[in-house]
């Protein structure tokens, strides 16, 4: 089954030393995962101050800059995994370096017959 881990934290909370390591960190864990045929992606995330968010309502669109949501933790990153269970998404969402100062939140992904 198919998640994706989204780990949300408050900017700036990792010192510039630490945050290396958890990335360094993290790019070690894709590898564990790619190996064991779980991994399908990850990423950080820049700043949420670099966020568009876009909106369509009746017919027009709208753009406009910054987070969708005004809250102190906003999106950081994602991990994209192939695994056979919950149990199994939770064991890698708690292993993420990110976890340690936030939040991973966990959602399976609906898989739609015909997308390629």
């Amino acid at each position: 089954m198919k998640y994706i881990l989204l780990i949300y934290s408050e900017e700036g909370v990792w010192p510039p030393d630490e945050l290396e390591v958890a990335r360094e960190e993290s790019v070690q864990l894709c590898h564990e995962l790619d190996k064991q045929g779980h991994y399908l992606g990850a990423a950080p995330l820049h700043p949420a101050s670099t966020a568009t968010c876009v909106r369509v309502r009746d017919g027009q669109r709208t753009v406009s800059d910054g987070p969708y949501a005004e809250t102190k933790e906003q999106l950081a990153g994602y991990f994209l995994i192939d695994v056979a269970n919950l149990d199994e998404a939770i064991a890698v969402a708690a292993s993420i370096p990110g976890t340690k100062r936030g939040t991973t939140e966990i959602r399976s992904i609906v898989e739609l017959p015909g997308m390629p």
